[in-house]
């Protein structure tokens, strides 16, 4: 670093969520950014020494946002996703962005998680003897995980 600026590393509380465009904030934790692939090992007859692996495809993880029970907004999704299995309409999918900034509040970079619908919706654990905040969380699956 020759001209005496820092490259802190990105801190893992500082990043927003967009879906369809939307700013949707007030999100305590984003799980589930993975993607993988997945292997066939095959034997070779007569080659000893290794297995080979091949590869057979990629798989995405389930991206989980949970937060403070604030809004309408991600149950009516999940809502709107019950609906269409219901009918036999099309699945509400959605681009979900996770964006990352840096310590001044400057996109660094973004995920983009495409065709994302929700597949699970959990409520908050209710406890009269605790006074956390009352936590939702909503599971997504997605198709493919892109970097900006």
């Amino acid at each position: 670093m020759s001209n005496g600026t820092r490259k802190d590393p990105l801190l893992a509380y500082r990043f927003l969520v967009e879906i369809q465009g939307l700013i949707v904030g007030g999100f305590e934790e984003v799980s589930g950014l993975e993607v993988s692939i997945d292997v066939e090992e095959w034997t070779e007859g007569g080659e000893n020494q290794f297995v080979h692996r091949l590869p057979k495809g990629a798989k995405h993880g389930t991206l989980v946002l949970k937060r403070g029970l604030v809004t309408q907004g991600l149950w009516s999704w999940f809502e709107e996703t019950l609906k269409a299995l219901t009918f036999r309409r099309p699945i509400p999918v959605r681009k979900v962005y996770v964006i990352i900034l840096d310590a001044q509040g400057q996109e660094t970079f973004r995920l983009a998680c495409e065709k994302a619908y929700p597949i699970k919706w959990s409520g908050p654990d209710l406890r009269a003897k605790d006074a956390s905040v009352a936590i939702e969380a909503l599971e997504l699956a997605y198709h493919k995980l892109g970097r900006f």
